[in-house]
């Protein structure tokens, strides 16, 4: 009797400790952000960044992906925090509120896959690190 009292506890304390350990990790969070700020009207290459930035985030799934339309009037004081007025790319700390403007590596290397996401990458990368 008394292996079997000792057996439940023990069975229950492992259970309670899987539950727990489980539970912390759906819990976290992620603070950074991708976003992309368009005009109402989008050329190949912003079209094209958008494309890319999506690719090089499957290495970062936690990380969420929002185009803003900078011509539409409701989104004027997210565009004026990033200084943004057409076609940009940034990195976005929603806790610190840093930001890292990644439009002119975007512009650059839209007609490279391989060197985008590289660069993109690298710069997510250091700003997950900062």
């Amino acid at each position: 009797m008394k292996k079997t009292v000792l057996l439940s506890i023990f069975a229950t304390l492992l259970l309670l400790f899987v539950s727990n350990d489980g539970n912390a990790q759906t819990k976290t969070t992620t603070t950074v952000q991708v976003i992309q700020f368009h005009s109402e009207h989008r050329c190949m290459t912003c079209n094209k960044i958008e494309e890319l930035a999506r690719v090089a985030l499957k290495k970062y799934p936690t990380i969420p992906f929002s185009l803003v339309n900078a011509d539409d009037k409701k989104n004027e004081k997210l565009c004026t925090q990033f200084q943004a007025y057409g076609s940009s790319l940034f990195l976005y700390n929603t806790k610190t509120k840093k930001i890292k403007n990644l439009t002119e590596m975007a512009f650059m290397n839209a007609g490279d896959q391989d060197k985008f996401i590289k660069e993109f990458n690298k710069n997510m990368d250091a700003f997950l690190k900062s």
